[in-house]
Parts: structure tokens; sequence; C-alpha cells
């Protein structure tokens, strides 16, 4: 057993190639024995968000603090709140983060394929950010 205690890791800031605004990534980790999941806590400041990605074998998503928006490719913007969880399919194009007032903290899952755990794509516009939820 492997036990990670709290503030035994440093945060290390979401690299701007894959993130917009200001993002926080604390306690990340890996399975072991052989095990291909990893994840982290993600936090986004207001009006942070992650670009276009997709997952080799999907994503979860457990919002562990305040309002988000997430959108799958083709669908609307989605708010998500603390206490979601949010199942992302296998290569499916999504992104997700916070509300532009509202900061919000997930903790994101997933299991690597031949060593590989995303695929990053394109920064999501402010036009398409701005959208915002549908009613």
């Amino acid at each position: 057993m492997e036990i990670i205690r709290n503030g035994s890791q440093p945060s290390v800031t979401g690299p701007t190639e894959y993130f917009t605004g200001k993002v926080r990534i604390d306690s990340p980790f890996k399975g072991i024995g052989g095990a291909n999941v990893s994840g982290g806590i993600v936090t986004f400041e207001p009006g942070a968000r992650s670009a276009w990605h997709t997952h080799p074998l999907g994503q979860i998503l457990i919002v562990t603090a305040g309002k988000g928006w997430t959108q799958c490719e083709g669908g609307p913007i989605v708010e998500i709140n603390a206490g979601d969880i949010i199942c992302c399919p296998s290569n499916h194009r999504h992104w997700h983060g916070a509300t532009p007032t509202t900061a919000m903290t997930h903790i994101a899952v997933q299991e690597a394929k031949d060593g590989k755990v995303v695929e990053w794509m394109e920064k999501v516009t402010d036009e398409e950010y701005l959208v915002g939820p549908t009613p």
C-alpha cells in the first residue's frame, strides 16, 4: 500500500499550452503494481479551462468544490457542481473548467492505453467558452 500524504507533493501550474487561465494541479497519482490508472486534483480559477482533448479509455471527473462548465463536441455547455460525477467516454472530444465567476475543483481519473492518457488539441476560444450553458 502506498499513501500519498496531503501536502507531500508540490502544486504545479497547468501548462499554458493545454489550459487557459490559472489552473493548479495537486496530488498527482498513478496506480501501482501494473495498474494503468492516473489522476490528480485540478483547480480552475474563474474563467480557466482546459483545451479540447480526448482520452483513449475515457475519463471520470468528480467535482469536489465550486461550479464549472463542460462540453462535449457538438453538444451544449453544461454546468457542473460540487458532488457531480462526469463520465466521459473513450476518444470523446471535450473540455472542462470553471465558470467566468466561480472556481471549480475536480478529481480527474483516467487510464492509459499504450502509455498515453490524453490527446491534447486546440484551446477553447473565448467565443466558444462565453456561450455558457443552455438554460
